[in-house]
């Protein structure tokens, strides 16, 4: 990662069926407007015809050999900071039985669409020591690699994890989505829970996110003046949410 796109080609699936052709061209005009934003331009793209409509991209950049970052490196000391809430995944699957207020739905949907850009870009200035996004791994998944990629522990302090609104809610109404189980399976072997949390608010962690935000294990002595300057240059729900310790035998994660 800390690498800048520069090129990028359109990879769609769409039903030229079952969908009128402005549903295309909004999802090429929505894909070019971040593109834009990214810094990079579309130079084509291809496009089939398929049962469901589906939008990706294939995307080349740069990055200085000696100024990228991995998911590896985090040390014991560091702190971690989230640059994003977290709770798409259960949002959007509530929002199919229509439980997600309007409200709720379209603060998701703007927090998914906001690039994870200047949050890199502040990031380079820092002592960063490891950085992942958090996607389709959720939370605890994502931390996992990151701690058996360094070979340490993550504390993570549930309680200043930034969540989307009503996303616990829908949780605690027995709303879930079809891979938490896959993630918790993933990790609780090397999980421990030091908080006797109720199972609905554990399944948070594991919720799987849609273009997440970004988290990063930093040197302590950094880590407040990098939150207050992530706020500051706009990424505002910015937090620190645990601490890197050294590992206890199996143990790669735990949540307090």
């Amino acid at each position: 990662m800390g690498g800048r796109p520069v090129t990028c080609l359109n990879l769609v699936g769409f039903p030229a069926k079952k969908l009128e052709q402005d549903i295309l061209n909004q999802m090429i005009a929505g894909g070019l407007s971040k593109i834009t934003e990214a810094g990079a331009v579309l130079a084509g793209g291809h496009t089939i015809d398929d049962d469901e409509p589906k939008y990706g991209l294939a995307v080349t950049g740069v990055v200085h050999p000696k100024k990228y970052w991995t998911n590896s490196g985090a040390q014991p000391g560091d702190r971690l900071i989230l640059t994003k809430p977290i709770g798409s995944g259960v949002i959007f699957n509530a929002n199919l039985k229509n439980w997600v207020s309007a409200a709720a739905l379209s603060e998701c949907l703007a927090i998914i669409t906001e690039l994870n850009k200047t949050a890199a870009e502040v990031l380079q200035h820092f002592d960063v020591h490891a950085v992942t996004d958090v996607t389709g791994f959720g939370l605890a998944g994502h931390a996992y690699e990151m701690a058996t990629a360094s070979d340490v522990c993550l504390q993570l302090e549930i309680d200043s994890v930034p969540i989307m609104n009503e996303a616990l809610a829908m949780y605690k109404r027995g709303m879930s989505t079809g891979v938490n189980r896959s993630i918790r399976q993933l990790v609780e072997t090397s999980m421990r829970f030091d908080r006797d949390l109720p199972g609905w608010h554990r399944e948070i962690i594991m919720d799987p996110q849609t273009s997440g935000g970004l988290l990063a294990a930093v040197s302590e002595s950094q880590t407040a003046e990098l939150v207050e300057t992530l706020r500051e240059a706009g990424v505002s729900a910015a937090s620190v949410i645990g601490s890197v310790a050294p590992r206890d035998d199996a143990l790669y994660l735990a949540v307090t």
